[in-house]
Order: structure tokens, then sequence, then C-alpha cells
């Protein structure tokens, strides 16, 4: 599909598999061959040096200072890296967002490995002999042994379950037979073994001490060069801009540094509950040389959904993506070629709501009761919501029910909300009651880890993973400045009261900005959120396309869903829409509902397995 990001894919097997004219084939041993392939809208990544062939999809932000000119072949520098250290020491010298594969003939060995955070994804599948990977799951159905059929435990918790949770193991894909190599790691396949290791990870170190002056100061250094390197590396930028801070503060450090106001792009709704428009108003002075506000709102929605899983190749987490992903076509069009992004912000900056409660849980365990009584007044009073009340009951609550209270560090899943909707799902396809999620410790800082967990296993591997395939439908490249693993290094060392105080978060990003961001962006307490009305395209304009998923003989004897239990929430999500009644309704569920089953009516146009498999597909 043009524009697809199918750029990479190998094997090493008795066949050349996944591969059209192989550009390049090395005979070693008996009946063996080695080819790598791209496709794609980019100039071809692939470079070969003698002995050595490699792939690489994705961009170097530090090519410079690794002997390199600005958008030098990226897998060129891999080579010249690979010849002067080994292939872990070379990827650790990479600042970059990538997927990359190198072969040496000399040793018979095939790297893989995927960036820190996992901007661009990596898969491989592996059947006696044959081995192949691509940076796309459809690109490896139909391989020998390697049949499209889906990973049940993936689905399951995708229909049933939290967002946060479909990720939560990252070596696994939505098809049986395909695995992801995780970030921050790298695989070695040689004589036929593999071996996969990470290679960079967060530990406990000490705090800064500096003052938060001071420590804001490197913070503003670093994301400052972390956006002039992006910027540097890319062609033809524009900018995503909601009313928050993290997306705010990329766009101007990117005028600061580049003395240039750039385009920005904003979703906006009809719907005031998640429109941001006003306070991005307020912005725009100075900063922005147009913007390109994107409605969201006359489109269908199921041949929206069918057109993003043919992007996608899986089922996509959250609404907000739709509207990204109407939004890049919009960015496409206007003939720009790489978006910048604030993923990132949230989780690096305490920035998501339920951060208090582990800054709260690490100040109850520190033994600062008085600081816990004020940061919990604080909380309620800057956020207090008609449905998600903010008082020391909950609170107290949520500190027993999300953190183990003996053993300092350890967090929990979030029961309530991982478990709403498992009597959606049959027994009999998959019973969630044996899904335990993996739930890492490093740190002995609540908060610590709550990030941590959200930045490996919960939210960002979606959402990264979403926004590379939004991206690439529409030819373009993607940056997320936060993501810089040396801004990551830097604020797992900040103490938490520098990023949550006096029910604020984000204390060190809002100092950081002092003078860059309007006062009245920096300023602001109000979080409204990027997402999208979904509750509203499930009981309006989706909601005929709905009720005939729903009542279809596909979906009733698929075997997946409980179709009593899935009928009333559907009636009941209707109800509270209608009645505006003050209670969490039921669009997330029906949205993954939707995405999964058109996921499903989508692989059945796979092929099980065959000899040969083409690297283009529809």
């Amino acid at each position: 599909m043009p524009g697809a990001s199918q750029i990479a894919e190998a094997c090493l097997s008795h066949l050349i598999c996944g591969v059209r004219q192989p550009a390049w084939r090395h005979q070693r041993g008996e009946c063996k061959a080695t080819a790598f392939a791209w496709t794609g809208w980019r100039e071809p990544s692939l470079h070969q040096d003698r002995d050595l062939l490699a792939v690489f999809d994705g961009t170097i932000f530090n090519a410079e200072e690794l002997g390199a000119k600005p958008f030098a072949n990226p897998a060129k520098l891999l080579t010249n890296l690979y010849r002067r250290k080994d292939f872990r020491r070379a990827i650790e010298a990479i600042n970059g967002d990538f997927a990359c594969a190198l072969f040496d003939a000399k040793t018979g060995a095939l790297w893989l490995a995927r960036d820190r955070v996992g901007h661009r994804p990596l898969y491989f599948a592996k059947n006696g002999q044959m081995f192949a990977f691509a940076s796309m799951p459809a690109a490896l159905v139909g391989l020998p042994g390697i049949g499209s059929a889906i990973n049940r435990r993936y689905a399951a918790v995708f229909g049933g379950s939290h967002y946060r949770y479909i990720d939560n193991r990252p070596d696994e894909s939505p098809f049986r037979d395909i695995s992801q190599i995780p970030p921050a790691t790298l695989l070695c396949l040689r004589d036929g073994n593999v071996r996969i290791e990470r290679y960079w990870d967060l530990r406990e170190q000490d705090e800064w001490r500096g003052s938060e002056q001071e420590l804001a100061a490197q913070y503003r250094d670093l994301l400052l060069d972390a956006v002039r390197r992006r910027m540097a590396a890319t062609s033809a930028q524009a900018f995503t801009l909601s009313g928050g801070l993290d997306s705010s503060s990329v766009v101007a450090s990117a005028v600061l540094t580049s003395g240039t106001k750039q385009h920005a792009f904003s979703t906006v709704y009809s719907d005031k509950t998640f429109d941001e428009s006003e306070d991005i108003a307020t912005f725009l002075k100075g900063k922005i040389s147009q913007w390109h506000p994107i409605s969201i709102g006359n489109f269908d929605l199921f041949s929206t959904v069918d057109r993003m899983i043919a992007s996608h190749q899986e089922p996509v987490a959250t609404a907000t993506w739709l509207s990204h992903f109407l939004l890049c076509e919009e960015v496409s069009r206007a003939g720009f070629q790489t978006l910048f992004g604030g993923l990132g912000g949230d989780e690096l900056n305490a920035g998501e709501y339920e951060y208090f409660i582990f800054h709260f849980a690490d100040l109850k365990r520190a033994g600062q009761g008085r600081a816990l009584s004020h940061e919990i007044d604080c909380w309620a009073e800057h956020h207090d919501h008609p449905i998600y009340r903010k008082d020391r009951m909950s609170a107290d609550d949520a500190i027993e029910r999300m953190t183990d209270a003996a053993h300092p560090g350890i967090i929990r899943p979030e029961r309530e909300r991982m478990t709403r909707y498992y009597k959606t799902i049959s027994r009999d396809f998959f019973d969630l009651a044996s899904f335990s999620p993996v739930m890492d410790h490093p740190f002995k800082s609540y908060l610590r880890n709550r990030t941590y967990q959200d930045i490996f296993r919960e939210t960002a591997p979606c959402c990264l993973r979403a926004e590379d395939r939004d991206c690439s439908a529409f030819e373009l490249d993607h940056v997320d400045p936060f993501f810089d693993y040396r801004l990551i290094e830097f604020m797992f060392r900040v103490p938490n009261s520098m990023k949550i105080r006096d029910g604020v978060t984000k204390r060190l990003l809002r100092e950081a900005m002092r003078g860059i961001l309007p006062e009245e962006t920096r300023t602001r307490v109000k979080k409204t959120g990027w997402n999208a009305p979904a509750h509203l395209w499930f009981a309006s304009d989706a909601r005929d396309q709905l009720h005939d998923l729903v009542a279809s003989r596909a979906f009733r004897e698929s075997g997946i869903y409980i179709v009593s239990e899935v009928d009333r929430i559907v009636a009941e999500h209707e109800s509270i829409v209608a009645s505006g009644a003050l209670r969490e309704n039921h669009m997330m569920f029906l949205w993954q509902l939707v995405n999964l089953q058109c996921w499903l009516r989508w692989g059945e146009r796979l092929p099980q397995t065959s000899r040969l498999n083409t690297l283009t597909h529809n």
C-alpha cells in the first residue's frame, strides 16, 4: 500500500521469503540465504559494505557527533559504527527513533534493534530454519508456518479490558505466530539461536540536588536541544497543537531555536467537552505563522476505522487516534513532511491526573503527613469533578487500591478499570480472569514506578505505535522531543515536589518554559486532555452502524463476546448520553469493540500460510 511503513523485511531461511528483487544476497553454508529489502515513500535506507548489510527505518538525531552529516544514510552510519564498535555499543551511541537490522557475513550474525522508547515498530517470526522480520506484521503473514491466527490473549484484553493493558507484554503482537522486539532491546540470530537482551534501562539513582531554578535551566537546555536536533534532521515540519503545556512547549521551543514561526494543526470539535480552541487561541500570537484547525465532525466512523486498520494492521487503542489520523491527512495535503508532537510530556512531568495518587503515596510513605494533607486539599480545590471526586476519602481509597503500603514503590493495577468489562468476553474464547498484568518496580518511589510503567507497558506503547501508523499512512515522519532519552534520564532524577506541588502538575516544565511560553498557557492548571467526543459518535451518527454490527450474525457467532452483555452496554451508553447524566459512559469500550471487529474482518483477507509472500499488501 503506497505510503505504508513497510520499510524493512529480511529472512534467513532455505528460501528468500518476503523479498521481491532482493537488493543483496549472501550465500553461506548449504542453501542458506539472507536478503534485506525496503518499501515505502522515503529514499531507501539500505547499505552494503563488503561483508556487512544494514537496513534502517527511522532518523538519527546525533549524526554529526557520530562523524556523519545530517541526512546521511543512517544504514551506512550504522555499518560504520559497527566496524568501530560492536553492535550493542553502536546502538547505544545513537540518539534516534528507529528500527534497524545488520547482517555480518563473516560471523553469520543477524542483529536487530529498536530505539529506547519504541517510536518505530519491529516484528519477527521464527519457524524452524526460517527467520523473518518486518516493520509491519502483515508482511510476515503467509511465510512458511506463519499464519494469520490471532493472539487470543491480546484480542481478549483489547476487547474486554482497558487500553492501558493492551501492550502490557511488549514482546507479543496481535498475531499468534508473530512477536515484537520491545523498546530498548536488541536481538541476535546466530547459528539458528536467538538471543534477546535489553541495551538501555532506567535505574535507581540519587535525586538531583540543585534548586528548582537550576534544574529548570538544565531541563530547558535539554528540551531546546532535543527540538533543535529534530528540526535539523527532518524537513518541512508542522506541529500538533493542543491547549496544554506539552505540544505548546515543543512549538515554542522550535520557534526559539529556529527563529521562525511555525505551522500548527489542531483538532477541534463542535462539542465543547474536548474542544480546546479557546485555550489554543491564547498561544498563537508570535509563535504560529498559520494555524490549521481541523474540524472533526462530518465523517463516517466505520469507514474511517477501516481505513485506519488497513494502515495500522492492528486494532487502534483509543478514539483520539482517529482524530489524529484525519489531522495527518490534512497535514500531508498541505505539503508537510514531518509532524512534531508532545507525546511523553505527561509521563515525564507527572501530567496525568492519576499521578497525584502516587505522589500522595510517596508522601505518606515518607511520613510527611502535613504535606500530604496540604496536597490533597489543593488537589481537591483544583481538580474536583462531579463524577471523579477529589477529596481525602477518595485519595485514601485510591492509595490503598493502587499501591502496596508494606513495600516501597510497589504499584498495583487499577483493577476496577481493568476488569470493568471482563463480563463481555466469553471464557470459552479466553478467560480474562487468568490475565495478570506485569507491574515493573525498579524504583523505591511509587510515582517513578508509575511513570516507568506508563512509558514501557501502558500509555506510551500504544500511542507511539498509533502515531507511527497514522503518520506513515500519509507519508509523514513523526518526532516527539520529550521522549529524547536524555530528557527521560534527567527527569527520573527530579524530586517529586518539582513535578507536583500545591495541586499543580508539571512544575519544573512550567518553570523551564518561563519567558518562552505565554503566561496564560504556562500557568494554566485546568487539563482538558487530548481526546475525542466518541461518546457522541456511538450515540448519534454511528449509532445505526453500531447496532447493525452487534446484531450481525458474524458478531453473534464469533464466540468472542457475551452478546447479551454487549447489548446491555450499548443501550446503557445511549441512555447516559441522551439524558446527560453525570455518569461514566461506555465510549472507550465501544471504540475498542468496533476496532477489534474491523481488524478481525480485515484479517480474514490475509493469507494463512504460503511458501512466498511479497512486500506489497493492500
